[in-house]
């Protein structure tokens, strides 16, 4: 039962992080309340993104609920191994060795998690 609520974290808070990003890319720095107010309340990507985001967060305190923090924290953190290689393929960014060697380990330590 953790895992699931694991997978919905990872899903949603990728799919909330490359919203957010895409639609910045897109529409450049914002500057001023007003103006990120309004962006907020009238890019569809951003309140997708910010959805995504509460959905991650009720998830979080779902698992929160069924196991202990030293397994919640370091198994959520597979999101991390999903946006570096999504925003490689989708986002077209450019990702060091160094960061991809920390997406290994963290990978890795994921992996021991599971045993």
């Amino acid at each position: 039962m953790p895992w699931i609520y694991v997978a919905v974290i990872v899903v949603s808070t990728v799919a909330s992080d490359l919203l957010q990003s895409w639609e910045m890319k897109r529409h450049g720095e914002v500057t001023g309340i007003g103006r990120l107010l309004k962006l907020l309340l009238t890019k569809a990507p951003l309140i997708g993104s910010i959805v995504f985001l509460a959905i991650s967060f009720y998830a979080f305190l779902a698992l929160l609920a069924v196991a202990d923090l030293s397994f919640a924290v370091p198994a959520t953190a597979l999101s991390l191994v999903a946006e570096t290689v999504l925003a490689r393929l989708l986002l077209k960014e450019q990702v060091t060795p160094a960061r991809w060697a920390g997406t290994g380990l963290v990978t890795l330590g994921v992996a021991l998690l599971a045993l």
